[in-house]
């Protein structure tokens, strides 16, 4: 009885370990991470750039509202 349970429970492990991701499935999960990363730092880089002409774009008009105001005086 201690053999068959044995080797039951030795075919069960072999299972379990033949049930986990192969190494071509290892390496597209590391390319979907890759990718990810970069398509995150691709929309920071966009946001960063929006964000500096916001700001360029509120610099100018404030400058041109001042230069409104100082003529109207």
């Amino acid at each position: 009885m201690k053999k068959v349970l044995s080797t039951l429970l030795a075919a069960g492990f072999v299972a379990i370990v033949a049930c986990g991701p192969s190494a071509e499935e290892k390496a597209a999960q590391e390319k979907a991470v890759q990718d990810s990363i970069a398509a995150a730092e691709q929309a920071a880089a966009a946001t960063q750039s929006t964000m500096q002409d916001s700001a360029s774009m509120a610099a100018s008009t404030d400058s041109t509202a001042m230069a409104a105001d100082t003529t109207k005086k």
